[in-house]
């Protein structure tokens, strides 16, 4: 999809006219590889800038979501999802170790050379942290959890249609399987590869190919490998908060005074 694809997706769904965005692309299933045609919707990512009137007035905008999907069922093939943040925000939830923050360093920006490219990603490998491999392993615990029934399923409970036909909830698997695997490379080579190096097993996770059993035991062997190079990781407990503000705050002076 073209980038003036994805940004027409976004000013449809009404995204403020007088705010830039610096980083766009398509995310979910699709950006690790193991979108499955005709099931996944479209989930589109993004960053933006305000203008300092926002930032600095009463008009902020921390975030801006929208989707095409109705409130009460799961998205189908042909639904749209817009999760945008602020530069500000994004800086904010990277602290915190987000998983889907951390992808925004390394999911390919549609937009070419913004101050994402000059700011913001050459940084990247400094902005990791254990915070975020912990992070990682509670997503992970939350997907096997759902699958197992420990917790609650999520907005719109299991897919029934992959239930009737695998027997579990093959979407949820998938993710608890992937969230591992990109822990462990992050834990082990200080980066992380998307689409993912393991796409085709993540697929065939997807589409049945593995029992429940096998999913389960190739998800305990990751997450004891996780651990254990979490226990030896030389990674910063958290982001340096102080290299993190500078590079957010130097990334919108550049955007509002260009050179």
């Amino acid at each position: 999809m073209t980038t003036n694809n994805l940004m027409q997706h976004v000013t449809s769904a009404g995204f403020p006219a007088d705010t830039d965005m610096v980083h766009l692309f398509i995310g979910g299933s699709q950006l690790h590889g193991a979108k499955v045609v005709g099931y996944d919707d479209l989930d589109i990512y993004g960053a933006y800038i305000e203008p300092p009137n926002r930032i600095l007035g009463l008009q902020v905008l921390p975030h801006f979501v929208w989707s095409s999907g109705a409130e009460r069922a799961l998205n189908t093939a042909n639904d749209v999802d817009v999760t945008c943040y602020s530069l500000h925000r994004w800086g904010e939830l990277m602290m915190k170790g987000n998983p889907a923050i951390v992808h925004y360093l390394y999911a390919d920006n549609s937009l070419g050379q913004t101050v994402w490219e000059t700011h913001i990603r050459l940084h990247r490998e400094a902005l990791l942290s254990q915070k975020s491999a912990r992070q990682y392993l509670g997503f992970a615990e939350s997907q096997r959890m759902r699958l197992t029934g420990e917790r609650g399923m999520g907005r719109h409970g299991q897919r029934q249609d992959l239930v009737d036909k695998y027997g579990y909830d093959t979407k949820f698997a998938m993710h608890y399987i992937r969230l591992l695997y990109e822990c462990r490379e992050l834990l082990r080579d200080r980066h992380l590869t998307l689409p993912r190096p393991e796409k085709a097993q993540l697929i065939d996770i997807r589409t049945g190919k593995f029992s429940q059993d096998e999913m389960f035991a190739l998800g305990r062997e990751l997450q004891a490998e996780c651990e254990s190079l979490l226990a030896i990781s030389k990674l910063p407990e958290a982001p340096d908060k102080v290299l993190l503000s500078r590079i957010v705050a130097d990334a919108y002076l550049a955007h509002w005074q260009p050179a």
